[in-house]
């Protein structure tokens, strides 16, 4: 009897769980799935049908495949389905798929590039050349995508036009010579489709951002160009020749996720793309290890492919360690200004003039005087910051309110003054943004001050018995100085991955950029926003990064044979330091003199790219001894590489063939430390050349280089040299940014082959 009660019992207890389970089905996500393609049974014709019939129990399951840059597949799963996925013998790695953000004129001139001279002359514009831009889309009516006098598509391009919603194969041509876009994951993550209201089930582009960035790369030639009247004059792109392929992996309001952005490098690598231009990254502070991240591993695949890869700093700066996209195999671009500015002045009721900037554009003050009110003095946190139903009508109403920035976006906190009967905004900096300034398309009279002007009108607001203010909006001044100037948005060193690879690389233009805009929303990105308008003023290492994969195209039109490697070495080492009035650059959110850790190597100049005299290059065995180099075994590099390898004995990273050196030392050291580096350079200049080694020493550090002299022929193209960085541990005293800073050159007197060298210390695992 008691047999048959635990019976009962048994079933009973599986039909609550079944019951439970049908009620409450298990929690599943979305991951991706390395696999090794070489273990694939030869009974299988293609990796999908592998797939589809040994690792998933539904091939519906499957979002993407994968088989270019990477091999494998993303798919739903619940938790426990990806335990036995783990254990299957021809899966290398498992990991959830993850959301990723946007990192979001006159700049090809600032740059040094010139019509008919120089490295537009030289690579013809860079007309042969494919940019791929993974981003929001496209917005192909626009004149900067004009098709005009452009030869025939490159003969190597494999792309389509995607039709879908409001964008057919007509869309594509000439310049715009394909589009796709990549959505499964989004919908996977969501758990539902497309918003149609707000988005397009198509490459078209209803954000923006991938308009921008892809005209900023290599938009055609505009003439009369503005936004709203700011601006004006002939936009166009780094490489205004050179062909655009857009691959939309971002989605309005949703992010992007890993499966669609590692499907996107997937497809623009199989499709025949010289170039890749990302602008997003980490948005939540995590750093993840290569292994783990699909920028890295899809940029490592693309650039064994021979592709470049140019990727956004990230803009959480100017905090220390805030640079992402750290893989060696990528350029990582931070941002600076250029010499434009839209000035705009707060005029006080006692006289006083406080510099800001904006670019509103309806109608203006006046000179009227209005007054002026800090809501965050009584209404707190929320008030100060001008968050949605934050403030008090009767407090704001026919006044000139002062809001923090930060929380919420800049442009929306004037609509929550206007929607409480405010007149205007002072938008006031906090410590953390320092000076550092970008101008938006306000929809009510607004201007952006640093910190110090901001605090300036709070005192002035809270020791006045009637304080009053006007806003006077002065257009578009160009011949700034000093520019550049380094962001206080971009993302700052040291490498919080692998500090002995320096990260950014270098900088380029990335404030207050002019470039093509879409017609879905107005230039503030507001739904509120009607306006329609063809360029739109933006700014971010979104913008700078697109600078640097014009920059490429250029590079590779004029050096087809250059390898990605190469390409980013030419940038470096002929990197300024210099701004326009031949000082130093400075740190916007400080006015001090800025570091390599806020700039890499400098700024990019590409009046000198063309012409780098020796070149730093590297290939997959470079990276893969790197891999080794840092403790991964052979198994997790194979996540990342594709293929197996082998580790050898020892190696070390400071011995990637890196244009630049970081000297890292334990903390805890005492007495005599020391770093050894070698290197091998290749000779791009005349035959017969020698150069010879200038050194600037860190602060408290000794560097050697053996041998001082690099002796070239035409028989002798490459030359290997060893660099000692020693210094007595208690002479390490580090700055402020936590590194000390010099730089080693090669000078054969007409060239100047420039790397930054970077001393530091960490705390030991």
């Amino acid at each position: 009897m008691a047999s048959c009660l635990f019976v009962i019992f048994f079933f009973s207890a599986l039909s609550l769980q079944a019951v439970a389970e049908t009620l409450s089905p298990p929690l599943e996500k979305t991951y991706i799935v390395r696999v090794d393609e070489h273990l694939k049974p030869s009974v299988f014709p293609t990796h999908y049908n592998w797939y589809a019939t040994s690792f998933v129990s539904s091939p519906l399951q499957i979002l993407h495949v994968y088989d270019t840059v990477f091999h494998g597949f993303s798919v739903r799963l619940s938790s426990g389905h990806v335990d036995s996925l783990r254990d299957h013998p021809s899966v290398l790695a498992v990991f959830e798929d993850r959301k990723r953000y946007l990192h979001t004129t006159r700049s090809p001139q600032f740059l040094g590039l010139r019509n008919q001279q120089g490295l537009w002359s030289d690579s013809d514009y860079g007309s042969d050349v494919i940019i791929g831009i993974l981003d929001t889309g496209i917005w192909p009516e626009r004149r900067s995508f004009s098709d005009h006098n452009l030869g025939p598509v490159p003969s190597k391009w494999k792309g389509v036009c995607e039709a879908g919603e409001r964008f057919s194969a007509r869309s594509c041509n000439k310049k715009l010579v394909g589009a796709r876009s990549f959505s499964k994951g989004h919908m996977s993550a969501m758990m539902g489709a497309i918003n149609g209201s707000i988005e397009f089930r198509s490459p078209r582009d209803a954000d923006g951002h991938g308009t921008h960035t892809a005209s900023t790369a290599a938009g055609k030639h505009a003439f009369q160009a503005n936004m709203t009247g700011y601006a004006a004059g002939i936009a166009k792109g780094v490489a205004p020749k050179s062909r655009i392929a857009a691959y939309k992996v971002c989605w309005k309001n949703s992010g992007c996720f890993d499966s669609d952005i590692l499907a996107g490098f997937d497809r623009a690598v199989a499709d025949g793309v010289d170039v890749i231009s990302i602008s997003i990254g980490g948005g939540d502070g995590v750093t993840s290890p290569y292994y783990l991240d699909p920028i890295a591993m899809g940029s490592f695949g693309a650039m064994a492919k021979g592709v470049f890869v140019s990727s956004s700093a990230g803009n959480d700066g100017p905090t220390g360690m805030s640079v992402t996209n750290l893989a060696p195999w990528l350029t990582t671009v931070g941002a600076g200004t250029i010499d434009r500015n839209f000035p705009a002045v707060i005029i006080l009721g006692d006289g006083r003039q406080l510099a800001g900037v904006s670019l509103y554009a309806g109608k203006p003050l006046a000179g009227k005087h209005y007054p002026v009110v800090y809501p965050g003095k009584t209404g707190g946190l929320s008030a100060s910051l001008c968050m949605d139903n934050s403030l008090d009508r009767k407090l704001v109403a026919g006044k000139i309110v002062i809001c923090d920035r930060g929380s919420s976006p800049r442009v929306a906190k004037g609509m929550v003054v206007k929607k409480a009967g405010g007149v205007g905004m002072i938008l006031a900096n906090g410590v953390s943004n320092g000076e550092g300034l970008v101008g938006d398309a306000h929809l009510i009279p607004a201007c952006a001050v640093g910190a110090e002007e901001g605090n300036a009108v709070k005192s002035y607001v809270a020791t006045s018995p009637n304080p009053t203010a006007t806003i006077e909006f002065r257009g578009t001044i160009v011949g700034v100085k000093p520019a550049p100037v380094v962001a206080s948005f971009s993302g700052r060193g040291p490498n919080g991955l692998t500090p002995e690879i320096l990260k950014p690389d270098l900088i380029a233009p990335g404030v207050n950029i002019l470039a093509a805009w879409t017609d879905a929303v107005g230039p503030t990105g507001l739904d509120s926003d009607i306006r329609k308008t063809e360029f739109n003023i933006l700014s971010g290492t979104s913008m700078a990064c697109p600078h640097v994969s014009g920059a490429a195209a250029l590079l590779k039109s004029a050096h087809p044979n250059w390898s990605p490697a190469a390409i980013r070495s030419a940038m470096i080492t002929t990197a300024s330091l210099m701004d326009n009035t031949l000082q130093p650059m400075t740190d916007e959110s400080t006015g001090k003199p800025s570091t390599t850790y806020d700039f890499g190597a400098g700024h990019l100049n590409l009046d000198r790219a063309m012409d780098p005299g020796l070149l730093y290059d590297m290939g997959v065995p470079d990276y893969v001894y790197f891999l080794c180099s840092i403790g991964y075994n052979p198994r997790t590099i194979q996540v990342i590489t594709r293929t197996p390898v082998t580790c050898p004995r020892k190696s070390s990273p400071e011995n990637l063939n890196y244009p630049s050196f970081s000297a890292v030392f334990d903390s805890t050291a005492v007495g005599k430390v020391s770093k050894v580096f070698i290197r091998t350079v290749t000779n791009m200049g005349a035959p017969n050349s020698v150069y010879r080694v200038k050194l600037e020493a860190p602060r408290g550090v000794v560097v050697s280089v053996k041998p001082p002299n690099l002796v070239f022929s035409p028989k002798v193209t490459k030359q290997s040299y060893i660099v000692t960085v020693s210094a007595e541990a208690r002479n390490l005293k580090l700055d402020e940014s936590g590194g000390l800073f010099g730089s080693l050159s090669w000078s054969d007197g007409t060239h100047v082959v420039r790397s930054p060298i970077v001393v530091s210390r960490i705390e030991p695992f």
